[in-house]
């Protein structure tokens, strides 16, 4: 067998996960216990959920468990207690940087309204910053589900809390609801006010989502974007425009938007320029954290560790971390390459 570098300590950037969905499985069992709420069986058995969101039935049932665990969170110390174990988990698949993504009106109903559960995610993302070491900064992400007005609120208040860990703005849920135009004012005052662009797109529908994204919503970078492989010019466009697609593997099979780890497309898009950023998405629902995602890469898809390392300069290249962060996890993606294999 061939000998190959630990991949968990590949320093990388960690662009695509989300808030709810980062949980441990332990933390959720026990947070549930704690506040007397009953869990869907689904989410109590220790495996991973049977999922398949290709259609609104099967994507109705991933959002129905998304938000029985979500329910879970109902105090200040369950969010710092999420956001602590969200950055031990990253540090130990050599994540140095993470880009945390919340929707924080999901939460303001039990944490006293929606700037107060923002200011308690930002206080929890900055004691551990302090406390771990972990670059880690916030993307907030409005809801295609509801309507524009709301993102633009989110929008504003995000630029509002820009000094305050915010770095980007996005756009989550089922894309096959809700146009990416109808939300263009709310991602024209995030980018007027200094935040990156990266709403979701290319998952559950196709090349003309990712489309929507770059013209309506002027993204800088797209969450998952992986059905911009049915479409060369729009490849052809993405690595021109160095826009970086957040794939996450596992999410893909998870969901149904492809059968098996070697149908998702990072060869395409690797060796057509494509910037990526891997990422666990939702590892409570779907089973596997970050360096499972280059363990993917590697097993299914051939990928080898120089090329690996080329993945982990794309996450970071494609992050809101300041230079000097960069330039120290780059230098440590080198080292990695430049080590001896295990």
């Amino acid at each position: 067998m061939e000998r190959v570098r630990d991949v968990s300590e590949l320093p990388k950037a960690h662009l695509h996960l989300h808030f709810t969905g980062s949980m441990r499985h332990t933390t959720l069992l026990e947070l549930a216990d704690k506040h007397g709420i009953h869990l869907p069986d689904a989410l109590t058995s220790g495996e991973p959920p049977k999922l398949r969101a290709t259609d609104e039935r099967g994507w109705f049932r991933f959002q129905r468990l998304y938000d029985a665990a979500r329910s879970c969170l109902r105090d200040p110390e369950d969010i710092r207690r999420l956001v602590r174990e969200a950055a031990e988990e990253d540090l130990k698949d050599g994540s140095g940087w993470l880009e945390i993504q919340v929707d924080p009106t999901s939460y303001a109903p039990r944490l006293g309204g929606l700037i107060p559960a923002l200011e308690i995610i930002l206080d929890a993302v900055d004691t551990t910053v302090r406390e771990t070491g972990l670059g880690m900064r916030v993307l907030v992400a409005a809801n295609r589900m509801k309507h524009p007005l709301d993102a633009r609120t989110l929008a504003r208040l995000a630029v509002r809390y820009a000094d305050q860990g915010i770095v980007g703005f996005g756009l989550s849920n089922d894309e096959r609801r809700g146009m990416a135009r109808d939300f263009d004012r709310a991602f024209a005052i995030a980018r007027e006010g200094g935040l990156l662009s990266a709403p979701h797109g290319g998952e559950l529908t196709g090349p003309a989502s990712v489309r929507d994204c770059l013209d309506d919503l002027g993204a800088s970078r797209i969450g998952h974007g992986v059905r911009a492989a049915e479409d060369p010019r729009l490849l052809k466009r993405l690595a021109d425009r160095g826009v970086t697609c957040e794939v996450c593997p596992a999410s893909n099979v998870a969901l149904g938007v492809y059968e098996k780890p070697e149908d998702v497309p990072l060869r395409t898009l690797f060796e057509a320029g494509v910037p990526m950023a891997l990422g666990a998405d939702d590892p409570l629902l779907f089973g596997s954290r970050l360096a499972a995602q280059y363990e993917i890469a590697r097993h299914h898809h051939g990928f080898t560790d120089a090329e690996l390392a080329e993945l982990a300069r794309q996450s970071i290249r494609a992050s809101a971390a300041p230079a000097d962060v960069r330039a120290k996890l780059l230098a440590g993606v080198d080292d990695w390459l430049s080590g001896p294999v295990a």
